[in-house]
């Protein structure tokens, strides 16, 4: 148990000192000035291709989901005549 505490302890001393090697630059200044740009661009479509694909499927997949219920009422509205 004392060795699993000193392991543990010894891990998170490395990845706290090692942590500050990793320098990520800051790229919130350029989306900021991405996104304010005014250019007739809806916010939601101005991450560029990922978003419009992104934007696509969650309207196909809105209306589809729409569309099957309606389709399914009208079908169980409207059953078959048996002969």
């Amino acid at each position: 148990m004392l060795q699993n505490l000193l392991a543990l302890r010894q891990i998170t001393r490395r990845t706290i000192s090692t942590a500050s090697l990793r320098q990520f630059e800051n790229k919130v200044p350029e989306k900021q000035k991405l996104f304010q740009e005014d250019n007739g661009i809806p916010v939601h479509l101005k991450g560029g291709i990922a978003d419009a694909v992104l934007y696509r499927a969650t309207m196909l997949l809105t209306i589809g989901g729409t569309a099957y219920p309606i389709y399914l009422l009208a079908m169980a509205s409207f059953p078959k005549k048996q002969i």
